[in-house]
């Protein structure tokens, strides 16, 4: 079989790896039908060699809302039997298939975070803002996502999505659209700016947070999307804790509880969990269970398989458990936190190693709090040196600052520091 030499171009037109082309046709098609694809490397490795002539449906529509044009100019060839009329019992089936999956993809609303890997990409060629264009946008912040839950809070991260906000506000500026698109791109827009808001709050940029949010709620209640709404409303309520405005953080909590979204179980466990945080940090200790009981609650009512946006992908029972966790550190629950820490690292998906690294991080602290230094301090040391920025960087920090107080005698102290100034 030979190379598809097209497909090759396209990708490097966008500078994209294959791994990174299976992580935007899958968030494509969890835009859409609310289940993340199931698209991998190997996928991707057969489409490039020319071994797949003809994808299926679902993976030509997701590689059109990726490049923004259609299967054959991606170097794809319908099966021969199709074009002949005497298709195959599993063509006749993708074939049927196919229309339904093309409408839902032209006409599903949904908000999504752009990533770092993308060219800025081209209107329709009428000039017109059309779905396809809100498509290629959404995935590219599907992949914006994808790297902070890698990577986290960096100042690239905080760059790209702003930049991709001002792009799609340039486009609802400069081009016809729709209503319904225009409503889109607003969300697209909160969706970037929302994503630079979290990656400075991630890495302690709390100044240019402030900025983001308040463009990000904007541009939130433009687009009318509920789901959009909750998501920022989510954020400033991470912004004010990071800030200490406790009061403020529970504000915003509520904020999201008002939102139409919130009917769902699983948004309605996800803001109660945040909500168990802020009152954490308020040392109301029985307001904070309580609020841990209705996450989990919900969580246990939420249907899986309900379609929900990309950016939730997120939440489920670890994101539940760190959350939890998070809490019961800061009510000195040691042993309860320890539990949920290990709830946490049991059930994360691989692909979450920033949470990953903060879970081991808040690991260790539990671990100082019941007087063991020896094993807090190799839970410490399983954080990648990669990892150590923003939040997982300070809580290292004050970990070392716990550790020297509490024991500062102990050869796991002077271990740790010894490591911590190679």
């Amino acid at each position: 079989m030979a190379a598809n030499e097209q497909l090759r171009k396209r990708m490097r037109e966008l500078d994209l790896t294959q791994e990174e082309l299976a992580e935007a046709m899958n968030a494509a098609i969890a835009q859409v039908t609310g289940r993340y694809g199931t698209v991998s490397v190997r996928t991707i490795h057969n489409l490039v060699a020319g071994n797949t002539r003809w994808p299926q449906a679902k993976q030509r529509l997701a590689l059109e809302a990726v490049f923004g044009c259609g299967a054959v100019e991606l170097g794809f060839a319908p099966h021969a039997r199709s074009l002949a009329g005497h298709p195959t019992p599993a063509s006749t089936q993708r074939h049927e298939e196919e229309p339904v999956l093309r409408r839902i993809f032209l006409t599903t609303s949904g908000s999504a975070t752009i990533a770092p890997f993308f060219s800025p990409p081209a209107v329709s060629s009428s000039g017109r803002m059309g779905q396809s264009d809100v498509n290629r946008l959404a995935a590219q912040f599907a992949l914006i996502v994808a790297n902070d839950n890698t990577t986290g809070g960096t100042r690239e991260a905080e760059q790209t999505a702003l930049a991709w906000s001002r792009r799609a506000m340039h486009l609802q500026k400069t081009r016809p659209a729709s209503q319904r698109v225009r409503g889109q791109l607003y969300g697209l827009a909160s969706a970037f700016s929302g994503s630079a808001l979290w990656a400075a709050i991630d890495g302690g940029r709390l100044d240019q947070a402030q900025r983001h949010l308040n463009e990000a709620v904007a541009l939130a209640g433009l687009s009318g999307d509920p789901a959009m709404q909750f998501r920022v409303w989510g954020h400033a309520g991470a912004l004010y804790r990071h800030l200490g405005q406790y009061a403020s953080a529970l504000t915003a909590a509520e904020a999201a509880k008002r939102t139409r979204t919130a009917r769902d179980p699983l948004y309605a466990s996800l803001v109660h969990a945040r909500t168990a945080a802020y009152h954490a940090d308020l040392r109301d200790r029985q307001a904070a269970l309580r609020c841990l009981g209705h996450a989990e609650a919900a969580l246990d009512r939420a249907d899986a398989d309900a379609p929900r946006p990309t950016w939730l992908r997120f939440y489920d029972s670890a994101e539940f458990h760190l959350l939890a966790l998070i809490t019961t550190t800061t009510l000195g629950l040691w042993e309860e936190a320890e539990a949920h820490a290990h709830h946490t690292l049991a059930r994360l998906r691989p692909d979450m190693k920033r949470n990953r690294a903060l879970a081991h991080a808040y690991l260790a602290h539990d671990q100082l709090g019941q007087r063991e230094p020896e094993l807090a301090v190799a839970t410490a040391h399983k954080i990648p040196a990669q990892a150590r920025h923003g939040r997982t960087a300070r809580l290292l920090d004050s970990f070392g600052q716990r550790l020297h107080a509490l024991a500062p005698d102990a050869p796991a102290t002077r271990e740790w520091f010894e490591k911590e100034l190679l």
